[in-house]
């Protein structure tokens, strides 16, 4: 078993979190416009190499962005000046980067959607055996999530009695460009079930739990869709209809219905029926990196806008920009590195919500409710 090389507490008093990151280009993409801006943003915590897929791709990146460059994670996850391995390439790539990280006991973080199936997220948890694992869920560290499922807990509409979930995306329907051609591709684990509605379900399970069993209908209506600006159309075999319903422990019934190629644009909305109020959550495509909106009754009285207090919020400057969930997420990130905390989701957490996912995959196949076990 590797021993997991963290900072001790004397050096992070005088120095920073290094992390290295995997697929940083000097040429843009979702690693340069959102990991790194979250990074510069976050006090104790600091890119200080990368690593990319050929010679002259790092070369670029290593100039472009100031730092030690390299052609392998291993050498990556080799550099004692790296605390943290960040794997922000596409989902087909993860395990066969991630896993040479964790052999060599460095704390890692993996864009979500974790793996391309249960088993290949199993596996990697297995891996890490005590080495610290996150994954890129970082709506779990959403300001205005934390604050609803306090709302929840501590009693806001009394005894949840139901929550009801409609959500559309304009992709999986809509022209895709070359690029993202792998998210039609449900072999590939890109698709609309687990990015989109699985960053969804991730933060509606915080607000009102985990379901305890599910049942689902899935399908594909749109077999072909345009591949953008060329007049040709290509095939999709990943679902752009997703319908669940299922109990939460506690006996909540949960339903939700995710629809792709939305003509009518993206949304979120949430609602959260109690015994005492009720609760209207409403988000554009994707409620884990932009602005929220909360709406609130109780007896009778509203539903009236409900603002969001102090103490959740460490950078209101970002609301509304794309990385501001992240940055939270890199916070909670660092935190749990020099203190040994548990705040931001890991490995563990990953293989729970793919589980769910792959219970959806089998209930729409068989026409059967699936029990989910811990």
């Amino acid at each position: 078993m590797p021993t997991q090389r963290l900072p001790s507490p004397k050096e992070t008093s005088s120095k920073s979190i290094g992390v290295g990151i995997v697929g940083l280009s000097a040429t843009g993409g979702w690693a340069a416009g959102a990991h790194l801006p979250a990074l510069n943003t976050v006090d104790g915590i600091e890119l200080r190499a990368l690593a990319a897929s050929s010679q002259a791709s790092a070369q670029a990146a290593g100039a472009a962005y100031g730092v030690p460059a390299y052609t392998s994670v291993e050498q990556l996850a080799g550099d004692e000046n790296v605390d943290l391995v960040v794997v922000a390439v596409k989902v087909p790539r993860h395990r066969e980067l991630v896993l040479p990280v964790l052999k060599a006991g460095v704390p890692v973080l993996s864009e979500w959607p974790l793996a391309v199936d249960l088993r290949e997220a199993e596996e990697m948890e297995r891996a890490a055996g005590t080495t610290r694992t996150f994954v890129g869920l970082q709506g779990r560290s959403s300001p205005t999530f934390r604050w609803l499922a306090d709302l929840v807990s501590e009693g806001f509409v009394g005894q949840v009695l139901s929550a009801t979930v409609v959500a559309s995306s304009t992709e999986w329907g809509t022209a895709v460009s070359p690029n993202m051609l792998y998210t039609l591709d449900r072999r590939l684990g890109a698709t609309m079930l687990t990015i989109a509605f699985g960053h969804a379900i991730d933060l509606v399970s915080m607000v009102v739990g985990e379901l305890q069993e599910v049942v689902a209908t899935t399908a594909t209506r749109r077999r072909q869709v345009p591949l953008g600006g060329t007049g040709q159309v290509v095939p999709m075999t990943a679902e752009d209809q997703i319908a669940i319903s299922g109990t939460v422990e506690g006996g909540v019934i949960l339903s939700v219905h995710h629809r792709g190629g939305a003509a009518s644009g993206a949304g979120f909305s949430l609602i959260i029926d109690g015994t005492e109020g009720r609760l209207e959550i409403a988000a554009a495509e994707f409620p884990h990196i932009g602005p929220v909106t909360v709406r609130g009754s109780r007896s009778g009285v509203g539903p009236a806008k409900l603002t969001l207090p102090s103490g959740y919020d460490d950078h209101p400057g970002l609301a509304g920009t794309a990385i501001h969930t992240l940055v939270h997420a890199y916070a909670a990130i660092r935190d749990d590195l020099v203190h040994g905390t548990s705040a931001a989701p890991d490995f563990t957490h990953a293989v729970k919500r793919h589980r769910l996912l792959d219970a959806i995959v089998r209930s729409a196949a068989t026409g059967q409710r699936k029990a989910l076990h811990p």
